[in-house]
């Protein structure tokens, strides 16, 4: 018998439960891998009448380098602009996000196309099920093929605003599958769209149903054409043939006409994966949309752009309710904008937004049509003087999630990762630093003039709950243990040698969660460099990546790229 003081392991009644060890991370695949030395450029160089454009590498931002292709091509027919837009390769990933099971995963890029990838190594052993009753554990890593692609959305032209809407895809979020099929939203600066993708038996043609002879008459008929020596009509006929020769050759049935023979088409077994449209949720939106977000009810779904967040229900795309509304009577008034927004992963009637001082705050569709007034909000305060010109552009939150446990936020500004308790309004419970080296005055001016300071990081969270992960630059993503007492802070590189870049955990072991009190996770501190001493690249960015809802599976994209990692 157990005695009552201890509990297995000799470990003390009471006492919290030791950290899991740190995760061995190890590479699984990639998809569009650049080749040594090839770089992804944001436009290629194409030809237009009478000038000669290319890529335009300046030190400002992407809308500064388009912004000279235009006024350059200004002179040419605005349809004719906008197709020959098309030429730019756009191929960089801006939004990831896995289904609900982990066995589909959807990756949109900045030239508006939505790829498929689909798992195959549940499939091809059986259920997931039947996988999860057996004893000993699968040794196969979880390997992804690709399904298909749809181009989402296509540039456009407000003629009113004289403002070009680009194709990009800026989130894409899954939706309840249904009748074999899988529904997906996806959006770009001010449109929804609601896409069903579903697999479709391939039609063919077996054969040509014609009869032998006549197939070889028709054939010495056309053969016999070619040659004419007297030249050909300007109908396209011989002018030494007579006009009955054709019917000379063919077999008339007595007293009635030659069947009627045409080709054969059949439904084959192989099936192919069809994308369609269904439905279209536009003319909402006066600011660019940063989040949608699906509801636990899955009937209805939020939209958020700078200064609003609108209520939508998926079978009406011609109508939403403005729940959030946050412009003031005076734009010169205006000092905090809203960045991001989701809802509660169970709770139909709640959702958390962040905005650009810093603040994240949980409204109730409960209490008012028009939820101006939060029920909570979670900021934590500045230390009295430590503010500068920058403190409040490096607090924008750039991404929020809602934990597994649906008890904590998680949210990514600049620097830093940070966990906050739902019940805890003060400040977050846990900090992870992800590249304070860039916090020194002087790396922030610099990335102030290209700027790169307003990067928008993506976070997520594993499907136990167990640890965080966001990107840096260098593409370099950090990994951080967030249970109690978990020291893991381990730093990988998108590349098929994922440890290469590894930087050292820290010393200080987090607290639990539990005792509210606000934990400090470090990673290397020198300024510039990682703790091998290596310059850090910003031009090369890992903004985004997701991980796996039940497996240790990590996806994540560096330009072009996209790389899954297994643990």
């Amino acid at each position: 018998m157990k005695a009552s003081g201890a509990e297995d392991g000799g470990r003390p009644a009471g006492s919290p439960a030791p950290p899991p060890p740190s995760l061995e991370w190890k590479f699984s695949q990639v998809f569009g891998e650049r080749m040594a030395g090839e770089e992804v450029h944001e436009g290629t160089i194409f030809i237009f009448p009478l000038c000669l454009i290319g890529s335009w590498w300046c030190r400002d931002s992407l809308g500064f380098r388009l912004d000279v292709m235009f006024l350059l091509l200004s002179w040419l027919p605005m349809d004719l602009l906008l197709e020959h837009r098309k030429c730019l390769v756009f191929d960089i990933i801006s939004a990831i996000e896995f289904d609900k099971s982990g066995d589909h995963l959807a990756t949109g890029d900045r030239g508006g196309r939505v790829v498929l990838f689909e798992r195959t190594d549940v499939t091809n052993h059986g259920l997931r099920k039947d996988l999860e009753k057996q004893d000993y554990p699968i040794s196969r890593h979880p390997e992804f093929r690709y399904k298909t692609e749809f181009q989402s959305h296509e540039p456009e032209f407000d003629y009113l605003k004289s403002l070009e809407i680009e194709e990009k895809i800026n989130k894409i979020k899954w939706c309840q599958p249904a009748n074999h099929a899988l529904f997906l939203l996806s959006t770009n600066d001010k449109t929804i769209k609601y896409w069903k993708v579903q697999e479709r038996k391939v039609k063919k043609i077996s054969e040509m149903n014609v009869d032998a002879s006549i197939a070889e008459q028709n054939g010495n008929i056309a053969s016999s054409s070619v040659n004419c020596p007297g030249g050909y009509l300007p109908n396209g006929g011989c002018s030494e043939r007579p006009y009955n020769h054709l019917n000379n050759e063919l077999s008339f049935p007595p007293g009635r006409l030659p069947s009627l023979r045409l080709p054969m088409v059949v439904t084959s077994q192989d099936t192919n994966p069809i994308a369609r449209c269904r439905r279209i949720y536009a003319h909402a939106h006066d600011y660019h949309i940063n989040s949608i977000s699906n509801n636990s009810d899955g009937e209805t779904f939020i939209s958020a752009d700078d200064l609003r967040i609108n209520l939508w229900n998926l079978e009406i795309s011609n109508q939403s309710f403005n729940i959030v509304d946050v412009k003031p009577a005076n734009m010169e008034d205006l000092t905090e904008v809203i960045t991001s927004a989701e809802f509660h992963p169970t709770h139909c009637n709640m959702l958390a937004y962040s905005s650009s001082k810093g603040s994240i705050r949980l409204i109730d569709l409960r209490q008012s049509a028009l939820c101006d007034n939060h029920s909570k909000m979670f900021e934590e305060r500045d230390t009295p003087g430590s503010r500068s010109f920058f403190t409040e552009i490096i607090a924008s939150i750039s991404d929020i999630k809602f934990a597994k446990d649906e008890r904590h936020i998680l949210s990514r500004d600049y620097m830093t990762l940070k966990l906050w308790d739902i019940n805890m309004e003060s400040g977050p419970v846990a900090t992870f630093q992800v590249h304070e080296y860039l916090r020194p005055k002087a790396s922030l001016c610099d990335l102030y003039e290209n700027d790169s300071i307003f990067d928008k990081f993506d976070c997520c969270q594993s499907g136990d709950g167990l640890r965080v992960a966001t990107g840096s630059y260098s593409n370099l993503f950090r990994v951080f243990g967030c249970t109690t007492g978990s020291n893991e802070a381990t730093t990988l590189e998108a590349s098929k040698n994922p440890m290469r870049q590894q930087v050292q955990t820290p010393s200080r072991p987090a607290r639990s969660l539990s005792t509210l009190t606000r934990v400090v996770r470090r990673g290397s501190e020198s300024p510039a460099v990682d703790a091998n001493g290596n310059t850090y690249d910003f031009t090369t960015k890992l903004l985004h990546l997701a991980w796996h809802p039940t497996e240790n599976l990590i996806a994540c994209a560096a330009m072009n790229s996209l790389y899954m990692y297994y643990a």
